[in-house]
């Protein structure tokens, strides 16, 4: 399969598995905290899996950085929480320099 749809799908259940941290309010809330333990770890089989083709620092930076992004698009979407310019200028940044590791960079599988 290919590496960078195990990395996407990795995000995908990383942002699942916060997002259910979030919901389960400290572990005290049976299904959204049975949701954080798959979340997290199928995020990271699958994280696993993709680091048998690509380069760790590749896998690592886009993982982290898009998993940023997802959670903060998801924190304002669905919790309400404020993003200010700065914070929208920030998350620019991210998506620019995951942009630059997997399209420019001689780092990347292409």
């Amino acid at each position: 399969m290919n590496p960078y749809v195990l990395l996407g799908a990795a995000i995908a259940s990383e942002l699942l598995g916060t997002t259910a941290l979030k919901l389960s309010e400290g572990f005290s809330k049976p299904v959204p905290s049975l949701g954080v333990v798959l979340g997290y770890g199928v995020a990271f089989y699958l994280v696993s899996l993709t680091l048998e083709e690509l380069p760790i620092g590749v896998v690592y930076g886009t993982w982290a950085a898009l998993g940023i992004v997802g959670v903060a698009a998801i924190g304002t979407v669905v919790f309400d929480e404020p993003v200010d310019p700065v914070g929208v200028v920030g998350i620019t940044l991210i998506v620019a320099g995951v942009y630059c590791l997997n399209v420019l960079s001689s780092m990347a599988a292409h």
